[in-house]
């Protein structure tokens, strides 16, 4: 199974969601990797702080439906030492901005099925990912899916898979760029 797609992600967390929802705005094509089932993704609990910016992009791109109904928004929290309260004040501090508490694997099916919606690849307990030619115009990303070899041709290829994941040790360290 051969594909040709702009950006290959590797990937299916926020990351590689949201990176594959922005390119779709702007009209670029992507194909996301994912080792884990999408069962699997969408429950795996995480941190659930949001902050403003992170909600504000997501209300931008049309995400926050379910954020707004079941997310709680935190003005500030109270720090408690020797038994006296220390209340941290956000808005003060910030001009007005705000945390919004929403568990990152809902940020995740919000994202997974926003991009399934609008048509998009994502495919899930891929295996066996190698990068190939990375430092090249041409770089492709070959797999297993359903137990067939698959390859990925692609421009480029967004490592979203952590820390730990393939991309790093994949990528050669004087093409490293992390963000």
């Amino acid at each position: 199974m051969k594909m040709r797609t702009t950006v290959g992600i590797i990937g299916a967390g926020p990351a590689g969601l949201l990176l594959s929802l922005l390119l779709f705005r702007e009209g670029i094509d992507s194909i996301i990797l994912e080792s884990r089932s999408r069962a699997e993704i969408e429950a795996t609990i995480r941190a659930g702080v949001l902050e403003h910016v992170t909600v504000e992009l997501l209300t931008d791109m049309g995400l926050d439906a379910r954020m707004r109904r079941e997310g709680a928004v935190h003005h500030g929290i109270e720090l408690r030492f020797d038994g006296t309260g220390h209340r941290i004040d956000f808005e003060e501090l910030t001009n007005g901005r705000s945390v919004t508490l929403y568990p990152q694997h809902e940020v995740v099916k919000d994202c997974v099925a926003a991009r399934l919606e609008q048509g998009g690849r994502i495919l899930f307990n891929v295996e066996h990912v190698h990068l190939d030619d990375v430092s090249s115009d041409h770089p492709s990303i070959h797999f297993t899916h359903d137990d067939t070899q698959g390859e990925v041709q692609c421009d480029f290829i967004a490592g979203c898979d952590g820390f730990h994941g393939v991309s790093r040790a994949s990528i050669p360290l004087a093409l490293h760029k992390v963000y």
